[in-house]
């Protein structure tokens, strides 16, 4: 697992499934649209500080950021059986 590029990975699944734009987003973040396009990117790392502001900024739980794409998936179906 990359960690760096599942977060990015999430991070825009999850601002695109809110409809806002980089810019925007990286507005309601109080960051720049080009930091929030390099980590969708792959291509820098981020600081705990900032990881919360994304979450916060998504309203949801820190930890669903670095979660890999089936483990939502493997967890439902592990727990609703």
């Amino acid at each position: 697992m990359d960690i760096v590029k599942v977060f990015g990975s999430n991070l825009k699944k999850y601002r695109t499934a809110m409809g806002i734009s980089q810019e925007a987003f990286a507005d309601k973040c109080g960051m720049h649209r080009t930091y929030i396009s390099a980590i969708e990117c792959y291509r820098r790392s981020i600081s705990l500080e900032n990881i919360q502001r994304i979450a916060d900024a998504l309203d949801i739980e820190t930890y669903k950021l670095f979660l890999e794409e089936n483990t939502n998936d493997r967890l439902r179906s592990k727990y609703t059986k």
